[in-house]
């Protein structure tokens, strides 16, 4: 079984160059749940595959995603007025910093 992240919000997008911040911040707008994704939610995915729960998938590849992929074309959608909320399983996750409100 795998587990395959899409585009995740984590403290690794804060080592790009400065000029990448415009296109960090503008990737929810290809992502059709309208946000990123946490690390709590690939955690929480890859913590199903290695639990009981999971006993009888095999061979299994997990997107977790927010649908990237269904959306062929690649365009910028409409704004998502109610992005699904994110799951932030964690007490010590932390919103990468060219991600924050200013």
């Amino acid at each position: 079984n795998a587990v395959a992240p899409g585009w995740i919000a984590s403290s690794g997008m804060d080592h790009y160059p400065p000029e990448m911040s415009d296109s960090i911040r503008a990737m929810k707008t290809h992502v059709p749940l309208g946000r990123l994704g946490t690390e709590s939610e690939v955690s929480a995915a890859i913590v199903f595959l290695l639990s009981k729960a999971a006993s009888f998938v095999t061979g299994a590849t997990l997107r977790v995603d927010g649908a990237v992929p269904n959306n062929k074309v690649g365009y910028r959608l409409p704004p998502n007025e109610k992005p699904a909320p994110a799951y932030n399983g964690f007490h010590r996750a932390v919103v990468p910093k060219v991600l924050r409100e200013e």
